[in-house]
């Protein structure tokens, strides 16, 4: 029997070449909603986990994607959602009255949003870490601390963290806290963290994963059997799985990420290099890979022209996809963080947010320029 691929790039073009019964090279998508029972003895020895009875509970495409995530986070169980919110959500709904959850202090702007109404509704403690030294996380940990949060590079700042450092030192002090990462920036390509000691990854699958702006999706991926079961309790509970048809389409797409990410990090390159000589620019955050890049403009006035004349480059929300995307964090995905912190961070109106698409980067260039006013 042959050894399993371990490359992430043959694991992501190979899925699920191998699995229909058929012989079709492209997994088939399965659009029916409920599956028949051979017998009343097989419906009452079902198990959800394997078979097919309910599309809620599963579906051949969403299994085959599911199992494709985990491998390639280096995971043991996946699971897809209609978001990467309720991705985020099935992660915190372990938590219970009381606990306490540590994040990072620079995250996505609807992290903070449903860290405050787990606050108001579920009587979750919520306490922030701004990711310079672990000995001051370690120093916020409370006995009813159950989950530290993190995500790296962060979004919109691009602070990058060592999460083998941090978990090796959150485990080594309380084995019992779980550590979670957002690696929606880097992707698997660039960062695996479960491998690194993390014990949750998840991702805003509408973003790298899918890679096109077609679809909505989450993932989960996890390495725990008990933690897993828990999950897929309140999954199938709640409803809030990835349908059939996305499912087939986020599949299909994975088989091209790490030629995607790679072009991605090409383009990022080449557009900081001629970001940090601009004299519009003030400062460019960069994490050195990945298509994402946050950059400083002298003025408003500067944001306002530059937001109001790209035509390659397109003014809108999300980020990962094929299409160049720019957005501005303070007005738009980081409104819902308090001003106060906004600030803090550097989350200021001047602040934007490029997410290199796969356009030729000299246009990419061209149309920065002439939107500037330096072409």
């Amino acid at each position: 029997m042959t050894k399993q691929p371990q490359s992430i790039d043959t694991i992501a073009a190979q899925a699920g070449s191998h699995e229909d019964r058929g012989g079709a090279v492209s997994f088939p998508l399965y659009f029916s909603s409920n599956y028949r029972h051979e017998s009343l003895a097989e419906a009452k020895a079902f198990d959800p986990t394997t078979g097919y009875s309910y599309s809620r509970l599963a579906t051949p495409n969403r299994r085959l994607l599911e199992e494709t995530l985990a491998k390639l986070e280096g995971g043991q169980f996946g699971f897809a959602l209609s978001s990467g919110m309720a991705a985020i959500q099935l992660a915190l709904s372990i938590l219970k009255t009381g606990d306490q959850l540590i994040s990072l202090d620079d995250l996505y702007g609807g992290d903070f949003r449903y860290f405050r109404y787990l606050a108001t509704h579920a009587g979750i403690n919520f306490a922030q870490w701004n990711g310079e030294r672990i000995d001051d996380l370690l120093a916020m940990i409370e006995p009813n601390t159950r989950l530290i949060w993190l995500e790296t590079p962060s979004n919109p700042t691009m602070k990058e963290l060592d999460i083998a450092a941090i978990a090796s030192r959150v485990h080594a002090t309380c084995p019992d806290i779980l550590v979670a990462v957002d690696n929606t920036f880097l992707t698997p390509v660039y960062q695996r963290p479960l491998t690194l000691g993390a014990d949750i990854v998840v991702h805003s699958a509408t973003k790298y994963l899918s890679g096109h702006n077609d679809l909505l999706g989450g993932v989960l991926v996890c390495k725990d059997k008990d933690l897993a079961d828990e999950y897929f309790d309140y999954y199938i509970t709640t409803g809030d799985t990835l349908a059939a048809f996305d499912s087939w389409l986020l599949l299909r797409s994975l088989k091209t990420l790490g030629v995607r990410m790679r072009q991605h990090t090409a383009g990022a390159q080449a557009v900081v290099a001629y970001l940090k000589q601009s004299s519009a620019v003030t400062k460019v955050l960069y994490p050195g890979k990945g298509g994402m890049v946050s950059f400083y403009l002298r003025d408003e006035a500067t944001v306002e022209r530059l937001l109001n004349h790209v035509s390659v480059i397109t003014f809108a929300e999300s980020l990962g996809g094929v299409e160049s995307l720019i957005t501005l964090p303070y007005y738009q995905t980081h409104a819902d963080v308090e001003e106060k912190q906004r600030e803090r961070l550097g989350i200021t109106p001047t602040l934007l947010r490029l997410s290199v698409g796969l356009e030729d980067p000299a246009d990419l260039i061209v149309d920065l320029q002439q939107a500037l006013g330096e072409g």
